[in-house]
């Protein structure tokens, strides 16, 4: 069973803290357990003061811990206090934040629309998405084959050029052999008269 160890207290130092409502604060808390004692700190938002500076004044304070709010009075001069440190001071108007309870609630409310809301929104974003990829993926198909269509028509043509190439090729030898096997033309003598052939006499 957890108990308190106490400590002498600095009365008036404590009076000179000039806690109010809308301090935030750090309180020191001595607790044995086990024969052993330990510093429990509790963090949070002052909501209220009672019975202000008098020997049986308290302090309410309240902290939100994984989303629930969790609130704790202590004693302004109890022993069990080993310390109290205010992290901030904020200015309110009011003398007890009983509101925040309230609107705590409805941020709580709020939030689990918005959760709501969002996982629908979630839901619809995720169909879209697939719908997106499934397109994205039926484009990429498109562009792949008409990518391969290009290139086959392109090896066609490398091949009508290569073979029209190869054609003309031939034709230029055939013709070039043509021109080496015509007849030359018979020679002339000096005198400008046809040559006859040799082994022919010329008659008088």
């Amino acid at each position: 069973m957890n108990q308190a160890v106490l400590s002498p207290v600095n009365t008036e130092k404590r009076k000179e803290l000039g806690l109010k409502a809308g301090d935030t604060v750090r309180v020191h808390q001595k607790i044995e357990e086990k024969g052993k004692t330990r510093i429990q700190v509790f963090e949070g938002l002052v909501l209220f003061r009672k019975h202000g500076a008098t020997p049986g004044g308290t302090f309410t304070v309240r902290r939100v811990a994984s989303g629930v709010g969790v609130e704790r009075t202590f004693p302004l001069y109890s022993p069990s206090i080993d310390k109290i440190e205010i992290v901030k001071r904020t200015k309110v108007r009011r003398a007890k934040l009983y509101y925040i309870r309230d609107k705590v609630a409805r941020e709580i409310r709020r939030a689990m629309r918005g959760a709501v809301a969002s996982d629908v929104s979630t839901g619809s974003a995720i169909e879209e998405a697939k719908a997106a990829e499934e397109e994205a993926k039926k484009e990429a198909e498109r562009a792949e084959a008409e990518a391969a269509k290009k290139a086959e028509e392109a090896e066609e043509a490398k091949a009508e050029a290569e073979e029209a190439a190869t054609d003309a090729a031939e034709e230029s030898t055939g013709e070039e052999a043509a021109t080496d096997g015509a007849e030359e033309p018979p020679a002339k003598d000096t005198d400008g008269t046809a040559a006859e052939p040799a082994g022919e006499e010329k008659k008088s």
